[in-house]
């Protein structure tokens, strides 16, 4: 995992921040919450609703064992009742937090670099929870980048600049295309982001506004492609030598089946920041975005966001300005069920589970693929190691937009055009298809379908 050598580390983020984010002040009220447990305080500060006027007496409900298909019926009662449903830390309950940080620790090997309840003095990074990992990474963008005044009127030329793979995160783009920032696309092949092309472009555009880099490493949306270790660790080097932050979202990373042999940036980051004696003044260039919507819940909109502590701050200063904290109630379930499972090795035991079962999902649609497709000239796509997508190539159409849109719908099939994922909105010659839901039998029927389709059109 040794990057080549030492390469530069952030002493200063102020540099990086957009006026809006430097501006952002902590909250009066929000600054008591920590004090409020010391023993002994007597607090008539925060506005607290008094509890004992909450309505909920007990939340009771079944979960999954990870290792067996029974169940298991956990309650949340009492204070641990009472702390759900009070407003509570804008990182997060405590309790779940202790719970991320352990995970992220296990997962990216970041050890002493990640906040503690004991104060670690070397901390770097820590953690802070989310409604979704969607809602971290807007806050993220807004952090970061800082659209002209004057959107419609400004060159993007002369605008901070999102650099970004093409084709990319639809819900991304529908916050980035209207914000006026640049968007810049970097190329992508059946091995993910090119890092050729992304030095091509950083060598030759000598802008001075802020930059980031958006990339989602793990079975990307939509192509499906997990990026390489190689590959991560020269893009890696190229943030560090171009000075650019890197947004790591990488919501199908428990989905993959060998997870445990990919580096993540974050993991490349906190190695960088080990590789010297002392930590003072240096830090991160990584926020990465973790989501428990694919594993445990979509409806319960859990995300996380690790970061370096001064990026952190921001992202945790824009929450409290905006939703104050994330659901109390859905964290405090997670963080039940992560206790009954009994820690790591049941969460472990889920993913895996989870994993093997989108596995099994790709390979109904790849043999659907194949036997409805296989046959149809023009027709191509990779085999996604992981995630929820089939990327398709239709060769004979520059634009599949009225084909999907209009003609697919018609015929009582849905699929996505690829233009929906491009950066710049350019015609596209792609559909994505997923198999997160649908029957082995609805996955044959819609490439029947989609195969007729395309004959239909030569």
């Amino acid at each position: 995992l040794l990057l080549p050598s030492v390469m530069n580390a952030i002493t200063n983020y102020t540099k990086y921040l957009s006026p809006t984010s430097l501006a952002r002040q902590p909250s009066a009220i929000r600054k008591l919450m920590p004090l409020m447990k010391r023993p002994g305080m007597v607090s008539l500060g925060g506005g607290l609703p008094n509890p004992s006027m909450f309505p909920f007496r007990k939340i009771q409900f079944d979960v999954s064992l990870p290792y067996s298909i029974d169940t298991m019926s956990l309650v949340l009662e009492g204070n641990e009742l009472e702390e759900a449903l009070q407003y509570s830390p804008t990182p997060g309950l405590p309790r779940l937090v202790w719970q991320l940080r352990d995970i992220q620790n296990r997962e990216h090997h970041i050890n002493n670099l990640l906040a503690s309840d004991d104060e670690n003095t070397n901390a770097l990074f820590d953690v802070s929870i989310t409604i979704g990992s969607q809602d971290g990474l807007t806050k993220a963008f807004e952090m970061l980048l800082h659209p002209p005044s004057d959107v419609l009127g400004k060159e993007k030329d002369d605008c901070d600049e999102v650099l970004l793979e093409s084709p990319t995160y639809s819900g991304a783009l529908a916050f980035l295309q209207p914000f006026g920032v640049k968007l810049n696309p970097i190329n992508t092949d059946n091995k993910g982001l090119d890092p050729d092309h992304l030095y091509n472009i950083l060598t030759s555009n000598g802008s001075k506004r802020r930059r980031v880099l958006y990339t989602i490493p793990t079975a990307q949306n939509p192509s499906g492609i997990t990026l390489d270790n190689a590959r991560r660790r020269a893009i890696y080097q190229l943030a560090c030598e171009h000075d650019l932050i890197i947004l790591e979202d990488d919501p199908y990373y428990f989905l993959h089946p060998e997870r445990e042999s990919l580096v993540s940036f974050l993991q490349l980051d906190a190695q960088n920041c080990m590789q010297t004696d002392s930590n003072a003044g240096k830090g991160g260039r990584v926020l990465r975005f973790d989501s428990f919507s694919k594993i445990f819940s979509a409806g319960m909109r859990i995300g996380f966001v690790t970061a370096p502590l001064p990026l952190l701050e921001r992202i945790n200063l824009h929450i409290q300005g905006t939703n104050l904290h994330n659901c109390g109630v859905s964290q405090a379930m997670i963080s039940k069920m992560l206790d009954a499972w009994g820690g790591w090795d049941g969460l472990d035991a889920h993913l895996r589970r989870v994993s093997r079962f989108y596995g099994m999902r790709r390979d109904w649609i790849i043999e659907a693929a194949e036997k409805h497709l296989g046959s149809v000239n023009g027709v191509k796509w990779n085999v996604p190691t992981a995630g929820m997508f089939l990327w398709l190539q239709l060769l004979q159409f520059d634009d599949t937009k009225s084909l999907i849109e209009e003609k697919a719908a018609d015929s009582n099939v849905l699929f996505v055009p690829g233009q929906s994922f491009d950066p710049l909105d350019r015609l596209s010659s792609y559909v994505r298809a997923s198999y997160s839901t649908a029957s082995r039998e609805d996955m044959d029927v819609a490439m029947k379908r989609l195969a007729d389709l395309i004959r239909d059109e030569k």
